[in-house]
């Protein structure tokens, strides 16, 4: 098998970082969409303290969306920016699971968890590779 010459690694090295840079922007549609329908809509029937409570974590949720964001716009720069997010979504999944196992299974809980604990740490694995890849690139 022949080797890629430097401009095609650099060229798949580069093309790889749009995509993810793509696929992160497409996918915080959800936190975004879902942390601002909490914040603003979702608390019509919530008492007092409990609709403040709801509002905080929408709020966590839309500002997460955001920062995901941003820091797609420059996936290598900004990979601890990227992890450190990461790591937050997976322990709000993994508490998530925790509740399902207590309290039972249903859409709400299962469509969140693929998020939680499937799509978001491939995302950010799939960054650490886009790293590697872009700085070998580089390398060569």
């Amino acid at each position: 098998m022949m080797t890629p010459t430097p401009k095609l690694q650099r060229f798949r090295a580069n093309s790889e970082d749009r995509l993810l840079g793509w696929c992160i922007r497409t996918a915080v549609f959800v936190p975004i969409v879902a942390g601002g329908y909490g914040v603003f809509e979702a608390l019509h029937e919530a008492p007092g303290s409990e609709a403040s409570h709801i509002r905080y974590l929408s709020g966590l949720l839309l500002g997460i969306g955001v920062a995901f964001s941003w820091a797609s716009l420059d996936i290598v720069r900004r990979g601890a920016v990227i992890r450190t997010l990461a790591f937050l979504v997976v322990v709000g999944g993994l508490a998530r699971l925790i509740g399902a196992f207590q309290d039972g299974w249903s859409s709400g809980v299962v469509l969140p968890l693929i998020m939680e604990l499937g799509v978001t740490p491939t995302l950010a694995l799939w960054r650490e590779r886009v790293e590697r890849l872009l700085r070998e690139a580089e390398a060569v």
